[in-house]
């Protein structure tokens, strides 16, 4: 198994300069990594929310690349193995920051395989306009867009990557008794069926 330096390769060297400055430039509590004196204006880096998709993804790089086709997402960071495959990277779309990185197995990394137990919800101005862009961009149908009893236009779509997106625009704000008294209009008092 490869270090984490091997790994990186050239980049061992700059890693080795960031520590001999952080180690001369940043002030400790006490020793260790864990102590640091934060000089940081905020908790959360700059752009990003408190919870923020981090995704594992076969083909990193070809992922930014969709993301931008589909979702006019921008690119905002990228750290390269030797190798290529993309230790970290960070796009955003709309307003909200994704973290993404290339599968590292030889560091137990996995590929994706959860199917739609997960969906990333992206909540935009024009959901049909937004839909079509995906569409063309390869995504896949999985649930057609349609006015929800919730309130929201929204619908599901699978990019070729395997990710389920749900693309919603929120049109109505309904109390909580608004959205039972539509959930069982349309669906009675069972569930909802099955996409």
């Amino acid at each position: 198994m490869q270090s984490f330096s091997q790994l990186i390769g050239s980049h061992s060297s700059c890693l080795h300069g960031f520590e001999l400055w952080r180690e001369s430039t940043v002030p400790r509590l006490s020793s260790g990594y864990n102590n640091w004196v934060s000089n940081a204006t905020s908790y959360l880096p700059t752009g990003f929310h408190t919870l923020t998709v981090h995704l594992t993804v076969n083909g990193a790089a070809q992922y930014i690349e969709f993301l931008k086709q589909a979702f006019d997402a921008v690119e905002l960071t990228r750290s390269s193995s030797h190798d290529g495959r993309l230790l970290n990277a960070s796009v955003r779309v709309a307003n909200s920051v994704m973290m993404l990185n290339d599968v590292f197995p030889e560091f137990g990394g996995q590929a994706y395989r959860s199917g739609r137990a997960v969906r990333l919800t992206l909540y935009v101005p024009d959901a049909d306009a937004v839909w079509a862009k995906a569409l063309a961009a390869g995504c896949k149908l999985v649930s057609a867009i349609r006015d929800q009893f919730w309130g929201d236009r929204y619908g599901e779509l699978e990019d070729p990557f395997g990710f389920v997106w749900a693309i919603a625009t929120h049109r109505e704000d309904l109390t909580p008794a608004e959205i039972e008294a539509r959930r069982q209009k349309a669906f009675g008092k069972g569930q909802p069926p099955q996409s």
